[in-house]
């Protein structure tokens, strides 16, 4: 999971009625994938996921779910391609920049009063364009030598892309001048983060649903995943970030996910996208 398109928008808004043996097709594929990969697609908005991979089934040349999972488990490109349908990496350095300039001026001056060493999560990092964006802004700020900047992701193609840390232009469009001067050099026909910068990322594949979280942190960022997600889910993933947090860390969502009762989380609303937790026990 990673940055993702903004707002989830369906292929089609037209309804789609299945049929009961469409159904049970789909119920298979969705219980072989979660004992193959550990995702279950049952914690995934149905009509926008099952119509998405459907997409990519006929694409393939599949005529049922049960043959597309077949294929998927005999055929490693298959299978990168079905995680990377089915989360979508769609990122951009500084996306958003106001909410960047809000963490920069901000957050990051409340979370070093007390402690400048920070641990910060870039959760569901995608390509890598967001943690590389927070350690521009560490690094602005002085920061970023003693902080500890992880980034996590289920797709390990994006992963993959993300350590190799190469970017074509239009991804850089919303980089401040001097930023873009300072934190990349010209590569072929694109961009390639600064090997310093690079250097300073931890990368690690995690899901999202699934996995334990650390603890005690200090900043977590996690945008424009949570659409994708149930409601139970939804509720879940907010009651684990939280847990994770550090009391006066802060969670950093995107702009269709605003927490509309953080307090349930033991979380208050420091500024609009971003929630700070208040209490030392949940």
């Amino acid at each position: 999971m990673r940055e993702r398109l903004d707002p989830l928008v369906p292929e089609s808004s037209a309804t789609i009625t299945y049929s009961e043996a469409d159904n049970q097709d789909y119920i298979f594929f969705v219980d072989q994938v979660r004992k193959l990969t550990g995702i279950d697609l049952a914690q995934y908005k149905e009509a926008q996921m099952r119509r998405r991979l459907t997409t990519l089934r006929i694409k393939n040349g599949y005529s049922s779910f049960q043959a597309f999972f077949e294929g998927i488990k005999q055929d490693k490109r298959l299978l990168a391609e079905f995680l990377d349908r089915m989360t979508i990496n769609v990122s951009e350095f500084w996306r958003n920049p106001l909410r960047w300039i809000t963490l920069k001026e901000r957050v990051l001056p409340m979370l070093t009063e007390t402690n400048r060493r920070l641990h910060c999560w870039s959760a569901a990092c995608s390509t890598g364009e967001e943690p590389y964006t927070l350690a521009m802004i560490l690094d602005d700020a002085g920061l970023l030598q003693q902080a500890r900047v992880d980034a996590s992701d289920l797709d390990d193609n994006a992963l993959a892309r993300a350590k190799d840390a190469w970017y074509v232009e239009r991804s850089l469009k919303d980089v401040p001048v001097d930023f873009k001067q300072r934190y990349f050099k010209e590569d072929q026909a694109g961009y390639r983060i600064e090997e310093r910068l690079k250097r300073s990322i931890q990368y690690r594949k995690q899901n999202l649903l699934t996995d334990r979280f650390e603890s005690n942190l200090d900043l977590i960022i996690c945008r424009n995943v949570m659409i994708y997600f149930t409601e139970e889910a939804k509720h879940d993933l907010y009651m684990k970030f939280a847990q994770s947090l550090r009391p006066g860390g802060v969670l950093f969502v995107g702009s269709t996910e605003q927490i509309f009762n953080p307090g349930q989380y033991g979380l208050e609303t420091m500024e609009t996208f971003f929630y700070r937790r208040t209490s030392a026990k949940l």
